[in-house]
């Protein structure tokens, strides 16, 4: 392959794993209550018996 095509392959996967690492480093846990932890895994359960059921 030329220099070129290297160059543009590097820069390519240079780009993605940049963005991957800007996602990694800005993501955030959401500061959520027992309450509403309690609710979301209410919500869970209820989803994961639902589609346990429709198999």
């Amino acid at each position: 392959m030329p220099w070129y095509a290297w160059l543009i392959l590097v820069l390519a996967i240079g780009s993605i794993v940049g963005s991957l690492m800007l996602l990694r480093d800005t993501a955030k846990k959401l500061p959520l209550t027992e309450e509403q932890l309690k609710r979301v895994h209410e919500r869970n359960a209820e989803a994961d018996a639902k589609d346990a059921k429709d198999r």
